[in-house]
This record gives C-alpha cells, sequence and structure tokens, in this order.
C-alpha cells in the first residue's frame, strides 16, 4: 500500500470536508458565524434592505407638485406623466406619492417616512461640467453606467468598482461583529458578501431551515437518534486536521442555529407562536396561511424572526429583501391611463408590503428600532421611449421608513426637470433623455443609516471607505 504525505488530507477528512460544506450550504451558506449573544432588548436595532431589481422609476414614484416643476414634469415625460390629481399629496413637502402607494401614507403623516431625491453611485461630487470633462474612462464615472448587473453591485457594495467583491451590508456585519452576517430572504446578493461570510439565506414562512430527519421534532424515532448521533460524532471537536476541524466547527454551527431558528421559521400566518401584532398588521396581505406577494412574506418572515430576537441572538441585525420587474423598458403604463400598469403594479406591492411591516414594528413597540430602506439599480430616462416605457438611467428616489426616520419631509437635491438641463448628462440631441446626475452618493445614504446604526465614525469609515471624497457632508440627515 502505498504511503501518502503526513501533510496530506486523508479520506476521511476530505468527506469531513465535503459533508461540512455541503451540510452548511442546505443550512443557509452563512459561512462562519461569529459567537452568539442575547439581544438586549432596549439596544437592538435593525436595518431592512429592500432592493427593487431593475431600476424602480423613482421620479415616477415621487412626483413634484409645485406648478412650474410638475409643468416641466409633464412636458418632459410624455406618456408617462402622471396627473397632479391622481397624485398622493404629502402635506408639508411639494411633492406626491404615485397613486398605487397610499398604503404608506399613515406612515408619511407620522412623520416615519422620508424619500431621498436624486441619490446613486458617485465616486465623488460631481456636476454636468465636471461629468463631460471626465470622459466614460474616468476614475470619477461609474465603472459600466447604465449596466444592470454593475449598478446593482455599485449600490450593495456602495463602491463605483466594477470589480468591489464585498457589499456594504456584510462589511457592516464584520466591521460591527454582529452575531450573524446578512439575514436574506432575498436570496444571495452582493450586499451580504463579505470577506468572512456569506449572508443567511432563510426560506419564507413554512419553509424548513433544518436538517431533515436530525431536527428535535424527529427524535421519536429511534432510527433517527442513531443517525443525529453519529452526524454528532463525526462532527465533533478534536478533527485530525485543522481544515476538518474548521469545517467541522461549521457544522456544529449550523445545527445549533438551525436549532434555535427552525420554530421561528416554519410558522405561518394563524400560527400560534405568531405574534398578533404581525399577523394584524398583515392582515389586508394574508390569504389563507400565505402572503398575498413574495416581497410580503419576505417583509413577513423578517417580522417574526425581529419579534423573536432574543432566540435570533445578537443586538443588531441587518435584513435583505428583494423584489424583481423593475426593469420596465416596455408596459411602464397602460395605454391611455399613465396611473396604471406593470410600475403601478410593483409600487403598489412594495407600499403594501413595506406598511404592513411598518405596523408591525409599530405594534411590536419596536418602530423606532427597526429601520426599512429601498435601493434600486438605478433611475429611469425622464423622456418615454417608443414601447410606453423608459430606458437606464442614474439618480434616482428612495425611501426610508421607520420610527427613527426624520420623516414627513424629503431629502436631497431634486433635478431640474428639463431634458438637457443642467442635471441631464446628455448633449446631442438624441441622448438628451433625462439621465440624472446624482446631488447624493451611496455612501452617504449609507453612511446615514449606519451612524443611526451604531456605527463610529472609525467604523463608518472602515465600512465606506470612499466616503472620505464627500468630505464633511457625511450625513444626508434624514435619520434621528
Amino acid at each position: 500500500m502505498s504511503r501518502s504525505h503526513p501533510t496530506d488530507l486523508r479520506r476521511r477528512d476530505w468527506l469531513r470536508f465535503f459533508g461540512g460544506a455541503a451540510g452548511l450550504a442546505a443550512l443557509g451558506g452563512a459561512g462562519t458565524l461569529m459567537l452568539p449573544r442575547a439581544a438586549q432588548a432596549g439596544d437592538y436595532k435593525a436595518l431592512v434592505c429592500i432592493f427593487l431589481f431593475g431600476g424602480n422609476d423613482g421620479f415616477n414614484m415621487l412626483v413634484p407638485t409645485d406648478t412650474t416643476r410638475h409643468s416641466q414634469y409633464l412636458a418632459a415625460r410624455g406618456g408617462l406623466a402622471l396627473p397632479k390629481a391622481s397624485l398622493l399629496p404629502l402635506p408639508g413637502s411639494l411633492f406626491g406619492l404615485h397613486p398605487a402607494m397610499q398604503s404608506l401614507l399613515p406612515a408619511w403623516s407620522a412623520k416615519h417616512l422620508a424619500p431621498v431625491v436624486n441619490v446613486g453611485p458617485l465616486a465623488a461630487p460631481l456636476t454636468k461640467a465636471g461629468y463631460l470633462a471626465a470622459g466614460p474612462d474616468s476614475p470619477l464615472i461609474p465603472d459600466n453606467l447604465f449596466s444592470h448587473s454593475d449598478q446593482q453591485r455599485a449600490w450593495e457594495s456602495a463602491s463605483t468598482d466594477a470589480l468591489a467583491r464585498t457589499g456594504w451590508g456584510a462589511r457592516t456585519a464584520e466591521t460591527m461583529a454582529t452575531t450573524y452576517p446578512v439575514i436574506s430572504l432575498g436570496g444571495n446578493s452582493r450586499f451580504g458578501t463579505g470577506n468572512q461570510a456569506f449572508a443567511l439565506a432563510l426560506p419564507g414562512p413554512g419553509g424548513v431551515f433544518a436538517a431533515t430527519g436530525l431536527t428535535p421534532a424527529d427524535m421519536g424515532w429511534v432510527a433517527n437518534q442513531k443517525r443525529k448521533a453519529a452526524v454528532d460524532a463525526m462532527y465533533a471537536p478534536g478533527q485530525s486536521s485543522q481544515l476538518a476541524e474548521v469545517f467541522a466547527g461549521m457544522q456544529r454551527d449550523a445545527f445549533a442555529m438551525s436549532d434555535r431558528l427552525a420554530a421561528l421559521v416554519v410558522s405561518r400566518p394563524g400560527d400560534p407562536d405568531v405574534p398578533a401584532a404581525i399577523d394584524t398588521a398583515f392582515a389586508p396581505l394574508i390569504e389563507g396561511d400565505q402572503l398575498a406577494t413574495d416581497l410580503a412574506g419576505q417583509l413577513y418572515q423578517i417580522a417574526k424572526l425581529i419579534a423573536g430576537r432574543q432566540q435570533v441572538q445578537g443586538d443588531r441585525h441587518i435584513y435583505f429583501a428583494g423584489i424583481g420587474g423593475f426593469d420596465t423598458h416596455a408596459g411602464q403604463v397602460s395605454s391611455g391611463d399613465s396611473t396604471q400598469g406593470l410600475h403601478a403594479d410593483l409600487l403598489g406591492q412594495v407600499a403594501d408590503a413595506m406598511a404592513a411591516f411598518h405596523d408591525a414594528m409599530q405594534g411590536l413597540g419596536l418602530g423606532k428600532q427597526v429601520t426599512a430602506f429601498t435601493q434600486s439599480d438605478f433611475g429611469r430616462t425622464f423622456a418615454p421611449n417608443n414601447s410606453s416605457g423608459s430606458d437606464h438611467a442614474w439618480g434616482n428616489v428612495q425611501l426610508v421608513c421607520g420610527g427613527a426616520v426624520k420623516g414627513g419631509a424629503s431629502y436631497g437635491d431634486y433635478p431640474t426637470p428639463v431634458l438637457g438641463g443642467p442635471d441631464d448628462v446628455g448633449v446631442e440631441a438624441w441622448e438628451l433623455q433625462g439621465r440624472w446626475i446624482p446631488t447624493a452618493s451611496v455612501d452617504q445614504y449609507a453612511a446615514t443609516l449606519l451612524s443611526w446604526f451604531g456605527a463610529t465614525s472609525a467604523q463608518v469609515d472602515t465600512i465606506l471607505p470612499g466616503l472620505a471624497a464627500f468630505g464633511s457632508a457625511r450625513s444626508l440627515g434624514f435619520m434621528g
């Protein structure tokens, strides 16, 4: 029999390697977890990122209502324009919400909702003159501007570098040493990808988060008891190689985590262990024991995890949810009615789910401790295309909602709504489409949220290295 080199992994070590990796993937693929610590009720905070994949038309989500700007808006937006009478007034501001978003009006009235205007990926403050002088290959211009994948990466990483590997959510978890990495109900994303771990990806309500046949509920059968004992022995401490010990430790952590979270994850609307405040808030979106939309299901699950934070453990949580369909090149509005169509349907789903989630947090007494916010690839062209839609642009409008938000007001500078105007990148006739140069950066948007979340200035600088380019203008001011 040939003798292997002393440093080679033996066959059983490779089996442990692949068994540990596969088992961890089945339990969410979170990678190395930080040590658990119990949640402190008074100090608890959570950030909830809601990504609108495809590029939301934020400038039809929030529309100026003053006479001058609305007239300019009507002239530029053509068939996409919303009549002033259709807009939902936002008292105290010169804006109205898209008519499909009525469910968010109570949050505005409570001063818990704030639009952030003309925000997007920026390497440094930029004017139209600076943009034109820089040229497309300048480091001042985000890589592959107007590309879906690259601009999703720019938002999720808070970097204008197309090669950015980590997300600002994951960097926050690592820098602040939170108990968990990002917890995602919206699948894998750059936002939750870090140097040490990937996001912990969980299923929606009713989903199973455990190794089949090895949960505490399965231990009534002797065969499962023996299987569990064998698995525990396989991944027991004291492996024969360092690599095998690391992966065995990951598997042990994964089993412990599934034991804590499995019952929370699997519960559905109407189950007795779901807090009444959650089911009451989501009642308009509950159909039997299911949620009416995928986004509502994701936010319902996040609400349950926040309510069960003692089981989840830790006093700082970062969540990720997502909804697709916003690449509205065609059919953005219905023929003859700009208040209806694909975009209206999507905004209605977002508003309904966000409003229900906010109401659930209020009902749980956690309104001031949880902040939800949107991100999206980019805004869309102000000028319509020939298919009742819009194309890829740059600056956009985002929404922030929570009891700690300085709501009832908008933040940021609304662009001059004139094609070819001072905020439009276009110069030649063919490119006068209303692609607005952002006046606030993703770094500043994220820094405002992170400062509320409890990150120190030094930690914010570590998480957002690009923030230094904006000098003392580190916050956009929308958090209390």
